[in-house]
């Protein structure tokens, strides 16, 4: 369990700057993402191995605190949350469509993770709070019975912290759909 990814989002932009600096300047870690969030909160999503994620979440952490809006760490991640993130999964064979939107992107990834590694799905894109106000979405597609039960492990998770809003499960997404969507 090497490998981690951590995010946390903050509620002014200059905090979440200030922030980031101080976790690449703690340990040797790799910035996936940084940057303002709608509406004016920042987030800072990291990667690299479990040791340097924790010390430089901790460092993102401590002097932060009261400007902290939500944060996970995830040792041993899922691999297909990190194509997901760059929107670059082939959804494969579809035969269900499943989506589950969060009002956090730290919420959607860990709910991603949960998700796939219930069943066996395809995480197909992870937007995280772009465009969106700060919520985000995940979709995943697979057969029926896995992208149900992945939708309904990864909704307790974030039912669990207060931050689901909505989930569906499609079969059998019509052509038309899929062509706008990808």
């Amino acid at each position: 369990m090497d490998k981690a990814i951590a995010l946390i989002e903050y509620i002014t932009v200059p905090c979440g700057i200030r922030a980031a600096d101080k976790m690449v300047k703690t340990a040797d870690v790799e910035i996936m993402e940084a940057q303002t969030v709608c509406p004016g909160k920042y987030m800072v999503l990291i990667c690299g191995n479990l040791s340097a994620v924790n010390a430089a979440i901790d460092s993102g952490r401590l002097e932060f605190e009261e400007n902290i809006i939500d944060s996970f760490i995830l040792g041993n991640p899922h691999d297909s949350i990190f194509t997901a993130i760059s929107g670059v999964t082939d959804p494969g064979e579809v035969e269900a469509l499943g989506i589950i939107e969060t009002f956090s992107g730290a919420s959607i990834i860990v709910a991603a993770d949960t998700a796939a590694k219930t069943a066996k799905v395809n995480l197909i894109e992870i937007r995280i709070s772009r465009g969106m106000c700060g919520k985000s979405y995940l979709m995943m597609s697979g057969e029926i019975a896995a992208v149900e039960a992945s939708v309904a492990a990864a909704c307790i998770n974030a039912s669990a912290s207060g931050m689901l809003l909505d989930k569906a499960v499609i079969a059998r997404p019509d052509p038309k759909l899929w062509e706008k969507l990808l």
